[in-house]
C-alpha cells in the first residue's frame, strides 16, 4: 500500500482540530485540497474516516483506530522537526558537553555562563565524569564536545586543542602542617604520608602515577576521592596530602586549614583541552559554544 505521508498529516490535523477550516490555516493549504487529500486516504484504506457534522467533523470506529496509531508518529516527526530547525538556529536548540571536574572550575564556568546569557534559550547539558570516559561517550556521540583534562590517549578519530596550562601543588590539612614550614621537599619524603588522590581510572591518577615512575618512586592513594570537589575536604580533614590546582588553593586560604608544601621541584603543568571528533557537522549551538571557549 503506498499512500503519501502528506494524506496522513492533513487527516491528522483536520482530526485532531476537528474541523477542515482550522486545519486548512494550521498547514496553510486550502479547505478543497484538504478535502481531496482525505478523501484519497479514504480510497486507499477502503473505508470512511470521517463524518461531517453541523458543529464540525467526527471520526468513525475506523478513523479513531487510525489516529489512535498515527498520532504519535506525526507528533514525533515533527518534534524532530522542529529539532533540528532549532539547531539551525540560536533562538532555541540543544548542546552536551563532557568536562572534567578541574576543567570544569578551572576552565569553563565562566564560559557557560556567558553563553547562556547570550543565548537563554538553548540548553545545555553538562556531563561531569573522568577524561577517558568523556573519550568514550565522545567517540559514541553521547556528547557534542569535551573539555578534559591531560593527559589523555590520542585518537585518530579525535582532534585535540590546547585551551590553558595549570601548576598543581602539594597541600596539607593542620595535622601534616609541619611540613609546610622550613625548607622544601623532596618528591621522595612525600611518600612518607597517606595519600588522597582521584580513582584509579582517571587522567590525574594516571598522571602521577607515571610522573612518581619517572623519579624511581611509586605511588599509590591511601584514600581515592570520587570528585575533584572531594580532594580539599578530605585533605583539611587531615586524611591525608594530595594535589590539587593552585586555583583549587587560591580559593581556599590558610586560615581555613588547608597548607602549601612546597617541593623541591615543581611540578610540571598538565593542561586543559577541547576535544572533538573529526569532519563531524555539529549544529549551529555546538559551534558556537566551541567560538566562545576558543575565543577565551
Amino acid at each position: 500500500m503506498n499512500i503519501s505521508y502528506d494524506y496522513y498529516k492533513i487527516f491528522y490535523y483536520v482530526a485532531k482540530c476537528g474541523s477542515f477550516t482550522q486545519a486548512a490555516n494550521i498547514l496553510i493549504n486550502s479547505q478543497p485540497n484538504l478535502t481531496r487529500a482525505i478523501k484519497s486516504l479514504e480510497a486507499g484504506l477502503g473505508c470512511t474516516l470521517l463524518e461531517r457534522t453541523t458543529k464540525g467533523v467526527t471520526l468513525t470506529e475506523e478513523g479513531e483506530k487510525l489516529y489512535e496509531n498515527i498520532s504519535v508518529a506525526i507528533e514525533q516527526i515533527t518534534a524532530g522537526e522542529e529539532r533540528i530547525i532549532a539547531n539551525k538556529s540560536l533562538e532555541k536548540g540543544f548542546v552536551s558537553i563532557g568536562a572534567t571536574e578541574i576543567a570544569l572550575r578551572c576552565f569553563l564556568l565562566p564560559i557557560l555562563n556567558r553563553y547562556c546569557t547570550k543565548y537563554p534559550g538553548v540548553r545545555i547539558k553538562i556531563i561531569n565524569v573522568s577524561t577517558p570516559q568523556a573519550l568514550t561517550m565522545l567517540k559514541g556521540g553521547l556528547v557534542d564536545l569535551c573539555v578534559l583534562t591531560t593527559p589523555m590517549e590520542s585518537s585518530p578519530e579525535l582532534t585535540e586543542k590546547t585551551l590553558k596550562e595549570f601548576n598543581e601543588i602539594a597541600v596539607c590539612g593542620e595535622t601534616f602542617r609541619s611540613l609546610s614550614e622550613g625548607n622544601a621537599l623532596e618528591l621522595s619524603e612525600l611518600c612518607n604520608y597517606p595519600i588522597v588522590s582521584l580513582g584509579s581510572k582517571t587522567s590525574t591518577y594516571e598522571y602521577y602515577m607515571k610522573y612518581f615512575a619517572r623519579n624511581g618512586l611509586s605511588f599509590s592513594a591511601d584514600i581515592e576521592a570520587a570528585t575533584a570537589d572531594q580532594l580539599i575536604p578530605l585533605i583539611k580533614h587531615n586524611l591525608g596530602i594530595g594535589f590539587v590546582p593552585e586555583d583549587f588553593f587560591s580559593e581556599t586560604s590558610e586560615a581555613q586549614g588547608i597548607y602549601r608544601i612546597h617541593l623541591a621541584n615543581q611540578l610540571p603543568s598538565r593542561a586543559i583541552s577541547l576535544v572533538k571528533k573529526k569532519n563531524h557537522a555539529y549544529s549551529l549551538p555546538a559551534r558556537e559554544l566551541e567560538k566562545m571557549i576558543l575565543e577565551k
